[in-house]
């Protein structure tokens, strides 16, 4: 089906369902309820979980995949923001000519720097990508500010010259991003006893574009293309020695990677019409690099999980705070609830990397595969062993 084999087309089918019904998975808990702290179903993050998901899934083709670990991922997907809202100010307010154009000048710009980090290999490639991206901040932050807005960052304005669209609305307020007069930023509502359950446009385009990106990432993995990037990450001295240049290969993925994260950044600026310098700093680069490491690197579905996770410690985590802390735990007596308060206070709230640097060293101590490792112990645990004599030919493959 669609091309894909069995086992890979239920995988794409498993993540259409996590996509299309997130709404209801991520809203758990009844409103109003001391666990409704938890609900992560409201639009802004939904889409940050998906949009950050396609940008993990690009880098995962890169690094996972091909094994060339970039520090400098974060230059395309400020680019493709950058691009995107260009296209906005401009042309018009619809978002699939920003989304095309956003992915077209990460894909031209992460050309030219591959183009030039694949000269080398190992940790230089890494330094060669972390500083053109810290150059690329450096001058979408102070030296391009007439293309970039500076430390202020690329907004709308009631005087762009839109050539398709109106520059303000007869109310007087600045055009909202839509698809095809569909606005992103507009949601339904379903109210279902306790639970309210939020439908948003602007998640839902980027969920769809999330999905194929990931059936796209799925074609690449088992295709002859991809066979060649796994030859490179295990052994590219005894390619050469074949004489297969891999240098097209690896600056093939290169791009590739950026045009994901270019897609990235186009759906960025169309949820919120706003591109800063602060998407092409190295931490942004960093962040990508966590989420491949610890959902599973060179997984199809790992980097989605990573990047969610991340994501809800970032959104949910840092929101709880002493207050809340103390509302869970007031059945206690007051001098054991204040001890419960102060010993877990230092791992939520600001301290929430806390928390998740602790789980990356767990995760990567004891699940190098990531959490898709850890899923796959967990469905061992529950499946049923055969019994030794159901097999009494079978042999154990060789190592």
């Amino acid at each position: 089906m669609l091309g894909l084999e069995k086992k890979d087309f239920r995988l794409l089918l498993i993540v259409i369902g996590l996509t299309m019904l997130a709404p209801f998975l991520l809203n758990p808990f009844p409103e109003g309820s001391e666990m409704a702290q938890f609900n992560a179903g409201y639009p802004d993050l939904m889409q940050r979980f998906v949009i950050f998901g396609i940008f993990a899934i690009g880098f995962n083709i890169l690094f996972g995949l091909t094994g060339y670990l970039s520090f400098g991922h974060a230059a395309f997907l400020g680019a493709g923001s950058y691009g995107a809202v260009w296209m906005f100010k401009l042309l018009s307010m619809n978002v699939l000519p920003a989304i095309a154009i956003s992915v077209v000048i990460a894909g031209l710009f992460s050309l030219l720097i591959g183009y030039i980090s694949l000269r080398r290999s190992g940790i230089y490639f890494s330094i060669l990508t972390l500083a053109f991206a810290q150059m690329s901040f450096a001058l979408a932050y102070s030296v391009l500010t007439p293309i970039t807005g500076g430390e202020t960052g690329l907004q709308l304005a009631l005087d762009d010259p839109r050539i398709f669209g109106v520059s303000q609305t007869a109310t007087g307020n600045i055009p909202v991003p839509a698809l095809f007069g569909l606005e992103m930023r507009s949601s339904f509502e379903w109210e279902v006893g306790a639970w309210l359950f939020t439908f948003n446009t602007g998640y839902y385009l980027a969920a769809l574009f999330m999905i194929l990106a990931f059936y796209m990432s799925i074609r690449i993995f088992r295709s002859p293309f991809g066979m060649m990037l796994r030859a490179i990450k295990s052994n590219q001295t005894r390619m050469s020695y074949t004489g297969l240049n891999a240098k097209p290969y690896t600056l093939a993925a290169f791009v590739i990677s950026g045009m994901y994260a270019g897609l990235a950044g186009g759906l960025m600026a169309s949820m919120d019409p706003l591109a800063g310098a602060e998407r092409m700093q190295w931490t942004a680069s960093g962040e990508v690099v966590l989420m491949t490491i610890l959902g599973g690197a060179g997984t199809l579905i790992g980097p989605v999980l990573g990047a969610g996770m991340i994501k809800y410690f970032e959104n949910i985590f840092s929101k709880i705070n002493e207050t809340i802390l103390h509302g869970w735990f007031a059945f206690l007596p007051d001098g054991l609830e204040n001890f419960v308060v102060a010993m877990i206070y230092p791992f939520i709230g600001k301290g929430w990397h806390l928390t998740l640097g602790i789980v990356f060293m767990l995760v990567v101590i004891f699940l190098p595969g990531g959490l898709v490792q850890g899923g796959q112990k967990i469905a061992a645990l529950f499946k049923r062993s055969k019994p030794e004599d159901a097999k009494p030919n079978a042999t154990e493959p060789a190592e």
